[in-house]
């Protein structure tokens, strides 16, 4: 029994990786519809596992489920994106400035020792275990803060725009920028300076939106002006 369920949440794993691999690159556009025949195809399975995986896409912010039409990859814009951020500023700021005053030396050095494992990962450029490890970074004083209901808000919040996070995070560089924001959000944490450490975690959380909106007007630059031949 255990056996059958590790394979059936191993292909799980497989077939949710696909997908979202394929929205990441742009090899499933905005608005393009996600075949469950050809997914049940590719993977042997019936199309139950497949709509399963579905749901937990749209959770994630990456596919809208339209009835009778079926899977859709989602479509975010620029004001999307800039409110998204926004609230997630305010939220982790404030987590990380109650945190401030309450997060002890042990959890403050365990900030640390995730931080220099982020900053191995982020010269290896493995962008979802980058993913995975910074999240736990944020969780760490978010939790720290002794708020149950800011933890779940804040929680279901990043988990439905998973997919403008992991876009943020894969861009040139932005792996050890956000290293080097930590750094000085931990700092902050070790000087109790609640006033200092709000202000970093909302300037980090800012950035993240400024980067994605950032690319988003250049793409459109880019369109409205087509390269031709002089």
């Amino acid at each position: 029994m255990k056996k059958n369920v590790e394979k059936h949440l191993t292909l799980r794993e497989r077939i949710l990786e696909t997908i979202r691999d394929a929205i990441m690159t742009g090899a499933l556009k905005p608005g393009e519809k996600v075949a469950e025949p050809e997914l049940a195809s590719r993977f042997g399975i019936s199309r139950t596992p497949i709509r399963e995986a579905f749901r937990q896409l749209e959770s994630e912010g990456y596919l809208t489920v339209v009835p009778r039409k079926g899977a859709l990859v989602a479509s975010f814009s620029p004001k999307d994106v800039e409110e998204f951020y926004a609230i997630k500023s305010i939220l982790e700021g404030y987590a990380a400035r109650k945190a401030c005053s309450r997060l002890s030396t042990r959890e403050i050095t365990k900030l640390e020792g995730i931080n220099d494992k982020l900053r191995e990962i982020a010269a290896e450029g493995d962008v979802r275990h980058f993913f995975k490890v910074h999240n736990t970074f944020h969780d760490t004083f978010i939790k720290g803060a002794g708020n149950e209901k800011l933890h779940e808000m804040i929680g279901a919040l990043l988990k439905k725009f998973q997919r403008l996070r992991l876009a943020s995070l894969s861009k040139p560089g932005r792996m050890l920028i956000s290293v080097e924001e930590h750094e000085k959000i931990i700092e902050a944490f070790r000087n109790r300076d609640a006033v200092l450490a709000e202000m970093l975690v909302q300037k980090n959380a800012e950035f993240g939106g400024k980067v994605l909106i950032e690319e988003e007007r250049l793409q459109l630059n880019s369109s409205h002006y087509p390269e031709t031949d002089l």
